[in-house]
């Protein structure tokens, strides 16, 4: 869709502002950091050659689906104590460089790996009934931060948590326990998990197996590094604006954020109030796309009545829907041309292999993605309650927090909270300024959700880019804030979506698609995670040549 006059140089404007933006902030952020330095993950030692990315693994076991783990598992074909060696020694070696895990518990998991091997070598069960009461027996986990994980911390980033230690677990992680799987421990996230690079004065910034100058997305950004490299094999996430989906594609493997309501949120901070408990979905993450599903059960719980999981898929019959961009917003960046590519192959594999018709189609409010997800998020819920104020949040029920003055702060190098938190609160302010404005492109959303139902149905799935640019630099996306608009769209309209990787980019780094079904039909985009892991390859192991 072509652009206005008026829509170019605004584009143009918003280019040089960002820029200039990224230059301040760059002399700023040197300034604060060697005012207050923080955590990060170590620098190579002295006098070895510079690291790009991440060495491959040289452990098999590391390399297996947590599927296929759990079934030698069971049939004492591995020991569990084995497989859980294996990723404490793969973390061992891999976090220096990453910053992913940011508190382990190896001594705890080890003790539930003897447990286990205890469990099977005195012969309670056969293998069937094994499989049924305990999925994934042994298999080893990790958990973002965010989530209480009995004995670890739970900061989501801020530090006036820092030293909070949680006492229970959260449902979801209670679930995996119970079917059986081992947690390793818990995984980077953003400040208060509302921003797409996984960076706080807690714990430091995570940086990305691929290229260690790139980020790993967020606010699940640990999680995804973790699997992306090979340190765990399943994981949990959550994703309120795409914060499983984007550290899936810059890590370059599966993320699934089902429909609103199928998993539940319980034993998370900050857990969503009002109408963001519509948007914000807990949902799987993980290297290959058969243990999407199982995990899937396994979270929901009794809520997996809602899907049609135990529905055959025959893709051959399903109506496929493609979309290359958004339409042209003037705040995002414009596709890259090999993520367009990436998806034109999915389109043209399709097509060869099923006989199928790939409409290509144009919805343009997905062009207001951004502030469609901006009015929506700020907005009352049926009772009439506002939204919870991401200033009370940073504040943790103690002193509130002023934006402005934690903005001056920030560059004395003496405030307690990162930059793009700061950010938020003060477009929180702001878009409060437009009530008007804000009503009318709720209308929109809601619109938006009609007409996308309407072209999904229960038999229809949209391919659409999970992201406009491969994994920026750190700190670039200060430069282009709102590009995380290509997931965060989904997060209001109540969808199923299911990233999936697509191979690398000519400089090594993952490339990626969403594919999004309508409402309860989970079972659609599970079945394309598969299918596409089949033609495409899936996860690539970093530091393959």
């Amino acid at each position: 869709m072509a652009l206005s006059r008026a829509e170019r140089c605004l584009v143009l404007l918003l280019r040089l502002l960002s820029r200039a933006f990224l230059v301040l902030l760059s002399l700023a952020g040197r300034a604060s950091a060697a005012l207050a330095p923080g955590p990060c993950a170590l620098p190579p030692p002295v006098g070895a050659p510079p690291v790009r990315c991440v060495p491959p693994p040289g452990q098999p076991l590391v390399l297996l689906s947590a599927g296929q783990l759990a079934r030698r598992i069971r049939r004492r074909e591995v020991k569990c104590i084995d497989v859980v060696q294996a990723y404490i020694k793969r973390i061992e070696e891999i976090n220096p460089f990453v910053n992913a895990v940011v508190k382990d518990r190896f001594d705890a998991a080890l003790q539930e790996a003897h447990h286990v091997d205890k469990l099977l070598s005195e012969g309670h069960g056969d293998e069937d009934s094994l499989q049924e009461k305990f999925p994934f027996l042994g298999v080893p986990f990790t958990v973002k931060e965010a989530f209480a994980l009995h004995g670890m911390p739970n900061t989501s980033g801020l530090v006036s948590r820092r030293n909070l230690i949680s006492t229970s677990d959260a449902l979801v992680v209670s679930r995996l326990k119970q079917a059986g799987a081992i947690p390793l421990g818990v995984t980077n996230c953003s400040e208060l998990c509302m921003w797409y690079e996984s960076s706080n004065n807690v714990y430091g910034r995570t940086n990305n197996p691929y290229d260690l100058q790139r980020i790993v997305g967020g606010s699940s950004g640990g999680e995804g590094c973790v699997l992306g490299a090979a340190c765990s094999v399943i994981g949990v996430g959550s994703d309120i604006g795409g914060s499983i989906r984007m550290p899936a594609f810059f890590n370059g493997i599966f993320g699934h954020k089902p429909t609103t309501g199928v998993v539940p949120n319980d034993g998370q901070f900050p857990n969503a109030l009002g109408v963001r408990t519509e948007f914000l979905c807990t949902g799987p993450m993980c290297r290959y796309a058969e243990d999407l599903e199982p995990m899937l059960r396994v979270m929901a719980g009794p809520g997996v009545r809602k899907l049609k999981l135990d529905e055959k898929v025959s893709l051959e019959k399903v109506k496929f829907y493609c979309m290359e961009h958004d339409g042209g917003s003037v705040f995002v960046s414009p596709v890259d041309r090999e993520i367009l590519q990436a998806q034109r192959k999915v389109v043209e594999r399709l097509e060869a292999q099923f006989g199928v018709q790939v409409q290509h189609v144009t919805i343009h409010k997905m062009k207001y993605a951004f502030q469609i997800w901006s009015a929506m998020m700020s907005s009352r819920d049926s009772d009439g309650q506002e939204a919870q104020l991401f200033t009370d949040l940073l504040g943790d029920h103690g002193k509130p927090v002023w934006p402005l003055w934690e903005l001056m702060k920030w560059f004395l190098g003496i405030s307690l909270h990162t930059i793009p938190a700061i950010a938020l609160a003060l477009t929180e302010k702001l878009m409060k300024l437009n009530p008007g404005g804000n009503a009318k492109l709720v209308s929109m959303g809601h619109s938006l959700r009609t007409e996308m139902m309407n072209l999904l149905g229960t038999d229809g799935m949209l391919l659409y880019p999970s992201h406009p640019i491969v994994a920026p630099k750190h700190h670039s996306p200060l430069g282009m804030p709102f590009n995380f608009a290509y997931t965060a769209v989904f997060n209001v309209l109540g969808l199923p979506v299911t990233q999936c990787p697509l191979g690398l980019s000519s400089e090594g780094l993952p490339l990626g698609i969403q594919v999004v079904a309508g409402p309860h039909n989970d079972h659609l985009t599970l079945a394309m995670a598969r299918y596409l892991e089949k033609a495409f390859g899936g996860w690539v192991c970093p530091g393959k040549s």
